[in-house]
């Protein structure tokens, strides 16, 4: 599978080629400040394959967060395209919403950080769910 994408000016552009290694929704309150209030709708790609093909993006890090991880985005729209984990390094989990293509998702396997999720957010019945899950 070959995944492009890029932010909404157009600016940062990327590609990621090979496997999914996940299919989820995040419920986070971090997820939950970046998407307005909602889960975070990601795809993770292989760290080894994920390229920044056009411009360069500006990285975020919560300073007070022990183990943080970069939030990368467009300097020009601010369109949130990616992210890297510490804990994660051989994957890139990056943002559905930025795929050129986002049917290539397909849907999620897995619902993560649950325990922070709003009552009304809705979690389908069929998928892997996790309270907690170190990124």
């Amino acid at each position: 599978m070959i995944i492009e994408g890029g932010c909404y000016c157009g600016e940062v552009r990327y590609c990621a080629e090979g496997d999914p290694i996940f299919k989820g929704e995040c419920f986070c309150r971090e997820c939950q400040y970046i998407s307005g209030g909602n889960s975070n709708i990601v795809m993770a790609m292989p760290a080894s394959t994920f390229v920044v093909t056009k411009g360069e993006p500006k990285s975020f890090v919560r300073p007070d967060l022990e183990k943080g991880v970069s939030r990368l985005f467009c300097g020009t729209c601010g369109t949130h395209l990616f992210t890297r984990s510490p804990n994660f390094t051989f994957g890139v989990i990056v943002r559905v919403g930025t795929f050129d293509d986002p049917a290539l998702y397909g849907g999620a396997q897995m619902a993560i950080q649950i325990a922070d999720k709003f009552d009304h957010h809705r979690i389908p019945d069929d998928i892997l769910v996790f309270e907690r899950w170190s990124n």
